[in-house]
């Protein structure tokens, strides 16, 4: 067993707490996750999934699943499709850690955009819907369910920028020169604000999207562990810049591929079909959306190579893989802004 889990004081919590779920009970942990380690929790009838904080020392607001159990559940009957959640645990007595419990759903989760496993002809519905969703998550009505004190008020791109520059400090291994100069620009260059305050996901990418093992419905949404309050574009920008990542099993970008030849959708095309849903006309200085981006993940993947050589990440061998992409993060950001 886990040695996150201790199934002697887990048992008698999903008594009290889960009571649709049976015993025995029998848990496998899921691969793939770089932040709160997650398990797949076999019961005699059916299964379920359990996610918890990491062991050891965490960065202040981070691994949040107590966000992740409550924007779900606020979800819950809306536009956008979520698992149901089950219960949320936050005693320390039971796993050392926040965790929570929810359905497990039976879908399918593309980790290569080029969705090589359908036909072309099917790609392009995958991606309409990815498009179809997002949108919805900017048009939540945040007050009529219950978040409209999910997040600060204030603008988001300062905060944002003032909270991984800091994470990133704390997380910090090497001197890389361009993420200094990076974070140097994003400081000196906020756009005004616009007003749009919206729920934004902060992780918002395919393979965070479940869908329909038949067809291109998406039927949840995951990993909801950055979603707060503020400006919709940065969940927009957080696609094209995944797009323009290299095409490999780590990238998991659309770098060199011929997306016409593949039946994928262009840049442009995914932002316009965006804009059609949310009645915009379009959108200024996009490049600085996608420099802010490029900033962010490379603060999430300095964590995830530290949380690695302490010892503490989930996958520690390929949370080292994931780190080194920091630098060209920040390359790749910097060419960003030149676009402004």
């Amino acid at each position: 067993m886990d040695s996150l889990i201790d199934t002697d004081r887990l048992t008698p919590w999903l008594a009290q707490h889960v009571p649709d779920m049976q015993p025995p009970y029998d848990l496998a942990k899921i691969s793939g996750g770089q932040s709160n380690p997650t398990f797949a929790l076999h019961a005699a009838n059916g299964s379920f999934v359990l996610r918890r904080k990491p062991a050891g020392v965490l960065l202040k607001s981070a691994h949040a699943v107590d966000r992740e159990f409550r924007v779900q559940s606020a979800l819950s009957g809306s536009d956008i499709p979520v698992p149901k959640m089950f219960a949320l645990c936050q005693d320390p007595d039971v796993l050392g850690a926040d965790f929570y419990v929810m359905e497990m759903l039976d879908g399918r989760v593309f980790d290569d955009p080029t969705l090589p496993s359908i036909a072309r002809v099917d790609r392009l519905p995958i991606l309409r819907e990815m498009n179809r969703v997002l949108a919805a998550i900017h048009s939540v009505d945040i007050h009529a369910v219950g978040l409209g004190d999910y997040g600060p008020d204030g603008n988001y791109y300062r905060r944002q920028i003032d909270r991984w520059t800091k994470q990133y400090r704390a997380t910090q291994t090497e001197d890389i020169p361009e993420m200094n100069a990076l974070m140097a620009w994003l400081d000196e260059n906020l756009p005004d604000d616009d007003g749009q305050r919206s729920l934004v996901h902060g992780d918002f990418r395919l393979d965070n999207l479940m869908f329909d093992k038949h067809s291109a419905e998406c039927i949840a949404v995951l990993d909801w562990e950055l979603s707060t309050l503020g400006h919709p574009y940065a969940d927009l920008a957080a696609v094209i810049m995944q797009w323009a990542m290299p095409a490999t099993a780590d990238g998991r970008g659309l770098r060199g591929i011929d997306r016409a030849d593949q039946g994928l959708m262009e840049d442009q095309e995914f932002i316009d079909l965006y804009c059609a849903r949310r009645g915009l006309a379009g959108i200024d200085r996009f490049g600085f959306y996608l420099a802010f981006c490029y900033f962010r993940m490379a603060g999430i993947l300095q964590g995830v190579k530290k949380r690695a050589l302490d010892g503490n990440a989930s996958d520690p061998t390929r949370g080292i893989r994931l780190g080194a992409f920091v630098p060209e993060f920040a390359r790749l950001g910097l060419d960003a802004a030149k676009t402004v």
